[in-house]
């Protein structure tokens, strides 16, 4: 068992000093408390960790938690990535069966860093082995998936942290709280821009590199011959795989507009998508233009579109025009408009909506300013994390949402509180989709 780490305060002035070089307004930097800095005394009282996934985001997750707690295994279908993992991770042992690793006795969390099409599986055998879980985004590959384990790890009681760490950055946090407090009166519409997708192919074939097991790496996935392009990093710019930007960068960014709206348990009543560009046959499948609208149950409007399908034709390698945005989120209201996106990028129509300080009532959401560290507090407190699995899934399902719009070509209607579209039997079987044995539900 481990205990509640000890934490070292810095000195207020020190904070303040680093606080103040950002463009966050001073009474908002005024009020936030002075950071601690974590740290476990015990190697007794750290819990144990395991990696499934030892690619770049996966490795990166698991060098947070060293912080928090000892890596003891590392698992990956890529021998030479899982060879990388050990050289990162002394100690640890090497896996290439996530089963296996899930089911260690002395195991208390898993990183979860693997590709999308694999989140859900190992997700369900890590909370059914009693292990909780940080897992990368989008938390799944369909919208059936996450309702699945939304309930797994309801009934088994664990720990879920989504990655999408947006929700630990206090400039996300501000932004969305003035939104919720009425500072731009009632919220009219939300756009996120999202980074324009890979638009290249068609692939050659090539041999499976010796250290791969290509079988496993597909999973659910029906089998294919191997294109290089179609692994690693690349992946997600395959339907089979994942959603494109849509899904990788709309589960960051559309995630922070459900928070803005209060509706990261619910979700939007309709949604039409426009692909802007059709990919390139043999190419990448999933759609790198696009533009997406959904509508919520009290007529907000949500507009959701690469960086490059707003007009912006330098993609996010360029420099955005008069009136255009790097991929970020902007609401808007009869008061004006707040937009918002990394590197303490925060703008508003009239500065005084950014520089007049909440009321001392005002609203205040879930603060975190270290997404791995509130997860390890969860796991200890058993407190839900700021990005819990609900949460997770309604971010994700939004994307998927957009995504099944842009395949279908059409409107579709949602049904939030059921998840389903009403009366749409194309659309409601593309809420799952076939899973090739033996990398299926039944498997675990």
């Amino acid at each position: 068992m481990f205990h509640q780490s000890t934490v070292t305060p810095l000195s207020r002035r020190t904070f303040i000093k680093a606080a103040a070089a950002s463009a966050l307004p001073a009474w908002f930097i005024e009020s936030l408390p002075a950071r601690a800095e974590e740290r476990t005394d015990s190697p007794n009282e750290r819990p144990k960790v395991a990696l499934i996934g030892c690619g770049g985001m996966g490795t990166f997750d698991a060098k947070l938690a060293q912080k928090f707690g000892d890596v003891i295994a590392v698992c990956d279908v890529d021998k030479d990535r899982l060879e990388k993992a050990t050289q990162h991770f002394k100690g640890a042992k090497p896996f290439s069966d996530f089963r296996e690793v899930c089911d260690l006795p002395e195991l208390d969390i898993v990183i979860n860093g693997t590709p999308d099409h694999w989140h859900t599986l190992v997700n369900l055998r890590a909370v059914k082995s009693g292990k909780d879980v940080y897992s990368e985004k989008p938390l799944t590959l369909t919208i059936d998936e996450g309702k699945r384990l939304v309930e797994a790890v309801k009934s088994s009681g664990r720990i879920l942290q989504t990655g999408s760490q947006q929700r630990s950055d206090k400039t996300f946090r501000l932004a969305c709280e003035l939104v919720r407090n009425g500072r731009l009166g009632k919220v009219e519409r939300v756009r996120t821009w999202l980074p324009t997708g890979l638009h290249e192919g068609p692939f050659k074939t090539a041999p499976v590199p010796k250290e791969l097991n290509w079988d496993m790496w597909q999973g659910q996935t029906q089998t294919t011959d191997y294109v290089p392009e179609r692994c690693h990093r690349t992946f997600r710019y395959w339907w089979d795989y994942s959603g494109g930007t849509m899904t990788d960068w709309g589960a960051h960014h559309n995630d922070i507009a459900l928070w803005g709206l209060g509706k990261d348990r619910s979700g939007p009543v309709s949604i039409e998508g426009e692909i802007v560009v059709q990919p390139i046959p043999g190419g990448y499948t999933a759609a790198s233009q696009y533009r997406v609208k959904y509508v919520y149950d009290d007529g907000v409007e949500h507009f959701c579109h690469n960086t490059t399908a707003n007009g912006w034709a330098g993609g996010v390698t360029g420099k955005p025009g008069p009136g255009e945005k790097y991929h970020g989120i902007q609401f808007e209201g009869p008061k004006g408009w707040i937009y918002v996106s990394r590197g303490d990028k925060l703008e508003a129509s009239d500065s005084s909506l950014l520089e007049t300080p909440l009321p001392s009532d005002a609203i205040k959401l879930y603060a975190s300013d270290n997404h791995m560290a509130n997860f390890f507090e969860s796991v200890k407190s058993r407190k839900p994390p700021i990005c819990d699995v609900e949460i997770g899934h309604r971010s994700a399902s939004l994307c998927h949402l957009g995504v099944l719009s842009l395949r279908l070509g059409r409107k579709l209607t949602w049904d939030p509180g059921m998840e389903t579209f009403p009366g749409d039997a194309e659309a409601a079987g593309m809420l799952s989709r076939e899973m090739r044995k033996p990398y299926s539900y039944e498997s675990l």
